[in-house]
């Protein structure tokens, strides 16, 4: 049975009621609004999620949970996250059609203001222009909603920046191949990749973990620091910690305290992204440097 709305005489049906709440012309409400609404009362209330600020879609892997973790830590108030799952079948292979074009479809039914397709390893088999072509063509399923991706954002915000000269370290995980690609990927954006290597950690199997409560996509904050602290050369000039499923946001303030360059993830630099893309300013601390150019960020 349909669900009616009655108010004052009014009667409106789910779904027209979802559609007056859109973003599309003759709303009842947009996010403005809706932001200005949830400001003027806002210490009457506890927070609740909304996304007031703006509304992000996530698109990530169906058995992958760090992205969205990563995404929620670092939102600034007013900013929410959705995500949609993509099977994943084969790293090289995640996103061909149909499961990218059909999860960005049903993502885009929702109201929001840009989509990230969280998956390193994709920018880095297809390259600059075919990161473009996959934007090109999520776009045509995602109602015009702007598709962003972890290859791009770190070249972004490798310029906002000012930086050139980069380190690259990868998840135990990548097979050689794939920081090949890595390398190559940034060498011809025009960057100098000064170092580039899989993070080892002793004892790590992807077969079968030392620890049996730890899946093997998660990598403690200590040994990224550790690892990166004595690895990284003093030639780069900033260091990226490639992979959307790697765990690194958590050691970021603490590493560029260290080092005095910027540090850069996957997942950071491609929520950075959406922040500029949705033209959100509002402050992100202790995630690093590159959320500091949003307030002087023209675009």
């Amino acid at each position: 049975m349909r669900t009616a709305y009655r108010s004052v005489g009014v009667v409106m049906s789910k779904r027209s009621f979802l559609s007056a709440l859109s973003l599309g012309s003759g709303a009842l409400f947009s996010l403005p609004a809706m932001a200005e609404t949830a400001g003027s009362d806002r210490r009457s209330w506890q927070p609740d999620g909304l996304g007031y600020r703006a509304r992000i879609g996530l698109l990530t892997p169906n058995d992958d949970a760090v992205p969205e973790s990563e995404f929620w830590t670092m939102a600034p108030e007013g900013v929410s996250v959705h995500v949609g799952r993509v099977l994943l079948v084969d790293t090289r292979t995640f996103s061909d059609p149909p499961h990218p074009d059909d999860a960005t479809e049903l993502l885009a039914a929702l109201p929001m203001q840009a989509i990230v397709f969280a998956f390193t390893t994709t920018s880095y088999v297809l390259g600059p222009d075919g990161e473009q072509a996959l934007k090109a063509r999520l776009e045509k399923r995602s109602n015009g909603i702007p598709v962003l991706l972890t290859g791009a954002a770190a070249v972004a915000a490798f310029r906002a920046l000012g930086v050139r000269r980069i380190a690259l370290i990868h998840p135990p995980w990548f097979a050689d191949d794939e920081q090949e690609l890595g390398v190559a990927y940034f060498r011809n954006q025009g960057f100098e990749v000064v170092y580039a290597n899989q993070m080892r950690l002793r004892g790590f199997s992807v077969a079968k973990p030392t620890d049996p409560l730890r899946k093997f996509t998660e990598v403690y904050p200590a040994e990224l620091y550790s690892f990166a602290r004595t690895e990284v050369p003093a030639t780069a000039e900033a260091v990226f910690f490639g992979g959307d499923g790697f765990r690194a946001i958590g050691m970021i303030a603490a590493l560029e305290q260290e080092l005095g360059r910027p540090v850069l993830t996957g997942n950071q630099v491609v929520f950075w992204n959406a922040l500029r893309q949705t033209g959100v300013r509002a402050p992100v601390n202790g995630y690093g440097r590159v959320f500091t150019t949003l307030s002087s960020d023209g675009t």
